[in-house]
């Protein structure tokens, strides 16, 4: 790995094999090779078991990684023909959200994502990858034009939150973000639904209702990021680990609650360190999602979707419980 990127503590045992590896392969060819093999071969298991041990806060941390593939790493990567569709005939053209028509495979869809950009000024001028308004009636409008064409919607959800300032409330941003729910409870085409780096609070489910929503391994999608349940529960940011537990944010957990419908495993290692790989991965899920959905009447789709959401948070309590 090129020394510039960014380095998580809980990475330190693999960045340490493979700098040892680096060193024997610069080195003068002699009797490294064998040596060189075996430290690869401990370095995906070091990886595996790096990976597969993460606490909640490290999952955090992960999912916040520099290097994550972003929705525009996933648009070259994934799709084919992406064409950019700007503004929302109302404001402005929100940098923090991407939409437009793209093919995946045979199946023309119309992609709509949450953009964090990479550098500090593209990062900055994306807010972070927090939306506006506007960003959520730009998606809005793309949903309905997806609607009118019959095209299915794919939704990459990347965000620690909508735009909390005073411009943006001033300009509804809880009002749009329910309208964007109620827009898609409704929407007769398929909409998928991939979180695939941070699934924050509203921000998130203004473009995370549909007929799939799938989590990559270590994302999280939470009604609140740690440090903020921090804030609130204990007035310090000091316990942000510990809101991290409590909140049971990580995809194996959202799994068993049924708030989503999969998770797409990552490679070992994450999808930072192996981002064609993980590009891969998303391509079958939502490629076989669509098969599955594009088979069904509309009228059902929608049934279905709603039934779904409805169901969640549902729970009973003694005698009712068994």
């Amino acid at each position: 790995m090129a020394a510039g990127l960014h380095r998580l503590p809980l990475e330190k045992p693999i960045y340490e094999i493979e700098d040892r590896i680096a060193a024997l392969e610069a080195a003068p060819l002699g009797g490294q090779q064998q040596e060189s093999r075996r430290l690869k071969r401990e370095l995906v298991e070091v990886q595996k078991k790096v990976f597969g041990t993460l606490d909640p806060w490290q999952t955090v941390l992960v999912s916040r990684h520099p290097n994550r593939p972003k929705t525009s790493d996933y648009l070259d990567l994934v799709f084919d023909e992406f064409v950019e569709l700007h503004g929302d005939k109302s404001f402005g053209d929100d940098p923090a959200m991407l939409s437009g028509f793209a093919k995946l495979d045979q199946y023309k869809v119309m992609v709509i994502g949450h953009q964090k950009g990479k550098t500090l000024a593209e990062r900055q001028a994306c807010h972070f990858g927090c939306a506006h308004p506007e960003g959520y009636r730009k998606a809005m409008g793309k949903m309905k034009l997806a609607a009118k064409y019959g095209l299915p919607v794919i939704c990459l959800i990347d965000t620690p939150g909508a735009y909390p300032g005073v411009g943006a409330e001033e300009r509804g941003q809880a009002q749009v973000i329910a309208e964007s729910m109620f827009l898609m409870a409704t929407l007769p085409v398929p909409i998928v639904c991939v979180v695939i780096g941070e699934g924050g609070s509203g921000g998130a489910l203004g473009i995370g209702v549909g007929d799939r929503v799938a989590v990559l391994e270590h994302a999280y999608y939470s009604v609140i990021s740690p440090e903020g349940c921090a804030g609130i529960l204990w007035k310090s940011v000091e316990f942000k680990a510990d809101a991290a537990r409590a909140l049971r944010f990580r995809s194996a957990d959202l799994k068993e609650l049924g708030v989503i419908d999969a998770v797409i495993e990552e490679p070992a290692g994450g999808a930072h360190r192996h981002p064609r790989r993980m590009a891969a991965r998303l391509k079958m899920f939502l490629a076989r999602s669509l098969r599955e959905l594009l088979a069904r009447p509309r009228d059902q789709l929608v049934n279905e979707r709603y039934e779904k959401f409805r169901r969640m948070g549902v729970f009973l309590e003694g005698e009712a419980a068994g």
